[in-house]
């Protein structure tokens, strides 16, 4: 189904592409055959990121910063001439703990940057999209945005988030052709995933092997996932294979029912 051509031609843009899920989805859609342009708040990362990426375009931006954000879909002209694909990638985990411990600040920059940074660039992705060959949205979710996340409400509500204005984009942009998915990962196998599991024995006070191995063992497959298992599907979403695909969660996590 999947050859080196399946996106042939087509001109995406992937924010926070330097590393983890959207280096490996840069990746995926540079090998078979898309032009890419990945952006970071990470200037060394995407340095090192670009040398893995020969021929894609590179810049730093923000996604929660609206001047930003309008900056990047510049580049996005220049350097792409017009837009097909977006994926909204960008997010941080935000604070661990029970929800009286957590301070606003934290509350607040999880939600800029995981749902805010995404409408900032769909609102500006839409009238490119619009001109865009089979255009598409992926908007990256979570396992946490269809469950609840003890420790984790910040995270969790940003993502819960995700999904609303997924489905409720693709209402109103199905007239336009526009398809607009959410990717659903489990526990994605890691250094981010290793940080959140140090924070979250920290703050239950549990020994670190007993919360890593809940991680683990909280799918019904008994693993997590690999970023490569998300770009599969973000490959797949993004493809002709997927016309008729919008509006849906793509959950791949192994089939996992409760959070740890």
């Amino acid at each position: 189904m999947f050859t080196n051509t399946a996106l042939q031609g087509r001109r995406a843009l992937i924010t926070a592409g330097a590393s983890g899920i959207g280096l490996e989805i840069a990746r995926a859609y540079a090998g078979a055959g898309a032009r890419v342009l990945i952006c970071d708040i990470d200037g060394q990362a995407l340095e090192a990121a670009a040398s893995q990426l020969p021929g894609s375009a590179w810049t730093i931006a923000d996604v929660s910063d609206e001047s930003s954000v309008a900056a990047l879909f510049e580049q996005a002209d220049a350097r792409l001439g017009g837009l097909d694909i977006l994926v909204n990638n960008a997010g941080v985990a935000g604070p661990t703990g029970p929800v009286e411990t957590l301070s606003l600040a934290d509350w607040q920059r999880t939600l800029d940057v995981n749902i805010t940074g995404q409408f900032l660039c769909a609102r500006q992705a839409v009238p490119r999209l619009r001109k865009g060959r089979n255009p598409c949205i992926l908007n990256l979710s979570s396992a946490a945005g269809h469950l609840g996340f003890p420790g984790r409400s910040p995270y969790s509500a940003s993502k819960w988030a995700v999904v609303g204005f997924t489905k409720s984009l693709a209402i109103e942009l199905g007239a336009d052709g526009i398809r607009v998915n959410a990717i659903l990962p489990g526990a994605v196998d890691g250094p981010r995933i290793r940080a959140v599991i140090a924070a979250k024995a920290q703050s239950s006070g549990k020994p670190l092997e007993e919360v890593a191995r809940a991680y683990e063992s909280q799918a019904a497959l008994g693993r997590m996932v690999t970023a490569a298992d998300i770009a599969n599907m973000a490959l797949f979403a993004a493809s002709d294979a997927a016309l008729n695909v919008s509006g849906q969660e793509l959950v791949v996590d192994g089939h996992t029912q409760k959070l740890s």
